[in-house]
């Protein structure tokens, strides 16, 4: 982390919260917890959840502001951040399933999802499935395959698959982690998801490369490559958008290259509960290129949230109010 970062571990749990480990199936994985203010605290909790190959500290500019008056959670999924480096069958359905057994060990009240890419995907699914657990979800930047794959001419889609399969051999996915997790070419990748490039610090480079460098990070690799081809990751997200009961806040950055903005007017108008606002100059992670714009877009919609009375504390909301230290 940066110098910043580095001048005692309080400043830098204040910025992405109190980090934990928590065993699930076996595995640890890593969270962080920011409780409430004691005087205040009116907004239900929200569960933050990364990107594709990101991990909590990618909401170090969002946790210290959206703490001010809820409970916040940042969750690293299996195989990212500070999660095991599982070699196992990567599914969405998998990480679905991570963050309801999270919530329903620790939290056990309503919460706002916030995903951004991967994680919208995983918000919006865990939305429609667990209707008890998710007040409303916040999306940044949604992916859809179908529609991506859509976008290629019908021809052209054996060329692209057997490309994909030429390049994701095991030996060849770890000889390209081991080149790409480093800071020095990590950096201009960085650059295609941030077009303001004064966003891309030190810091940022650090969250993104250090994982990489984990023992099992490159059978991880071969995994997650090999579960991308599968009809999992996949799904119709326009029926699941359009089905979904809950408040929806929809934000694009309208220069995100990686899941290009053309691709939001196939869910803006397909749900009365759906709230769109477009990011200009935003990329693909404008909660941490421009935490700024996005707080405005989302702070507003998130005052809608607020906790009943008499709803009791989650357990670890009471472990840490009792252990502050």
């Amino acid at each position: 982390m940066s110098d910043e970062s580095q001048q005692g571990g309080m400043l830098w749990e204040q910025r992405i919260g109190r980090q934990r480990d928590w065993i699930w199936r076996g595995w640890p994985v890593r969270y962080s917890f920011t409780p409430a203010p004691v005087a205040g605290g009116t907004g239900l909790p929200v569960i933050l959840i990364h990107g594709f190959g990101a991990a909590l500290e990618h909401w170090r500019h969002n946790i210290p502001v959206l703490r001010g008056d809820r409970p916040v959670y940042a969750l690293d999924l299996l195989g990212f951040g500070g999660s095991r480096k599982a070699k196992t069958r990567y599914r969405l359905a998998l990480w679905v399933e991570q963050v309801h057994d999270f919530w329903a060990t620790w939290i056990r009240r309503p919460v706002v999802l916030v995903g951004n890419s991967l994680g919208s995907l995983v918000c919006a699914l865990a939305a429609a499935r667990y209707p008890e657990m998710v007040a409303g979800v916040a999306l940044i930047n949604l992916p859809d395959v179908a529609l991506s794959q859509g976008a290629i001419p019908g021809p052209l889609r054996p060329v692209v698959n057997g490309i994909e399969r030429l390049f994701t051999p095991p030996w060849l996915l770890k000889l390209l982690l081991a080149w790409v997790r480093r800071p020095a070419v990590i950096r201009p990748w960085v650059t295609l998801a941030y077009p303001r490039r004064e966003a891309v610090d030190d810091e940022l480079v650090q969250i993104l490369s250090n994982p990489a460098y984990d023992p099992g990070a490159g059978d991880t690799l071969v995994a997650l490559f090999h579960s991308l081809r599968g009809a999992d990751f996949s799904p119709p997200m326009t029926a699941v958008i359009a089905g979904l009961t809950q408040p929806i806040l929809l934000l694009w950055g309208e220069s995100d290259r990686f899941v290009p903005f053309a691709l939001s007017h196939h869910f803006r108008h397909l749900n009365p509960r759906l709230e769109f606002v477009a990011l200009p100059g935003a990329g693909h992670c404008p909660q941490d290129e421009c935490p700024d714009v996005f707080h405005q877009a989302l702070l507003p919609w998130l005052a809608q949230f607020k906790s009943v009375e008499s709803a009791s504390p989650g357990r670890d909301d009471v472990d840490l109010l009792k252990n502050p230290n």
